[in-house]
């Protein structure tokens, strides 16, 4: 890795940090459980803008049930790529009560846009594939503290 030198010595380590940030998987992230008819769904939490844009990028591996919920303060039509992202992935697009308005699944590092059919402030990522292995499509409700049930 390349880095520059301002003679600033915290100035460089800064930097430096930055550059690694980017490249490396978060793994630190609040974890919240889901439930998905009787399966249990270990959850990472990314809920500010760096968590979001940072997502599940530069992963080589993901255990079965587990995955990521993208928590947004408004909802909107939410776009998801897989721009350095190793892992197939499927998102769910996720009501407030927790119904899953549409799935899409996702090629590794690709830009293609995968777009909510409907406004939602909340996404889940999981392995491509574990959504249909558990029969669970667009119109099933997940359940956790995360969704209300209105």
């Amino acid at each position: 890795m390349n880095k520059i030198s301002i003679g600033l010595f915290g100035l460089t380590i800064s930097l430096v940090n930055v550059c690694f940030a980017q490249n490396s998987p978060q793994l630190d992230l609040q974890r919240i459980k889901l439930s998905a008819g009787m399966h249990l769904i270990d959850t990472q939490v990314a809920a500010t803008p760096e968590q979001r844009a940072t997502g599940l990028m530069h992963r080589k591996e993901m255990p079965t049930s587990e995955g990521m919920l993208f928590i947004f303060e408004q909802a909107s039509q939410q776009c998801f790529w897989m721009k350095n992202t190793l892992l197939p992935l499927t998102a769910a697009f996720v009501a407030d009560d927790g119904t899953i308005v549409n799935l899409a699944d996702m090629k590794p590092q690709t830009t293609d846009a995968h777009c909510s059919t409907k406004p939602v402030r909340f996404v889940l990522e999981m392995n491509q594939g574990w959504f249909e292995k558990k029969g669970i499509k667009a119109g099933f409700k997940l359940g956790g503290e995360s969704f209300n049930s209105k």
